[in-house]
């Protein structure tokens, strides 16, 4: 189960985002606190921001805490919408003062009214060599103005990293306000 809180002031953006989480020890929880500036600039929207990753209950031996620095921008062409972002961290989940860097492309299509159609694939490197691809593809679709269902698949190409990277199907509603 998670759940989440955005909060807009013009251009600026600040949020928190949670879920319960099961590593096989103690940790019970994430906690993702984030903020930046967005802003449309010559027709593309322009997000530059930072989140901290933050898990409760973590044992004293484990190093899962880790913030990140985030660059993306994406604009509409007609109905769709294609987007690049970048992330960095100094020093990754789990791993004492690995640096990573995540590149992802993203695409999402509205074919008819309050559908949207979408996808992503991304690259995850680890300077301890823990790279691998993702990708998720979906649909979305608003049951109201203020609640919408996303159905999506996510995958990578690394299964015998453990089960956090398998295969998977996700379903979550968003209501916004």
């Amino acid at each position: 189960i998670s759940a989440g809180v955005d909060a807009t002031f013009g251009s600026f953006y600040a949020g928190g985002w949670a879920s319960n989480v099961d590593f096989g020890d103690d940790t019970d929880a994430e906690v993702d606190v984030y903020g930046g500036w967005r802003s449309e600039l010559s027709g593309w929207t322009v997000d530059l921001g930072g989140v901290a990753y933050l898990y409760t209950g973590q044992p004293d031996s484990a190093d899962y805490d880790y913030v990140e620095l985030k660059a993306a921008a994406s604009r509409a062409v007609g109905p769709a919408t294609l987007g690049v972002a970048a992330y960095w961290s100094p020093d990754f989940f789990g791993a004492s003062e690995d640096e990573a860097t995540y590149v992802e492309a993203n695409a999402a299509f509205t074919p008819a009214d309050r559908w949207t159609v979408s996808a992503a694939v991304g690259r995850q490197w680890v300077s301890s060599d823990l790279d691998y691809t993702t990708w998720n593809a979906g649909v979305a679709f608003a049951l109201t103005d203020h609640l919408a269902l996303d159905v999506r698949y996510h995958d990578t190409d690394q299964h015998d990293f453990g089960d956090a990277y398998g295969a998977r199907a996700v379903a979550s509603l968003k209501a916004t306000f």
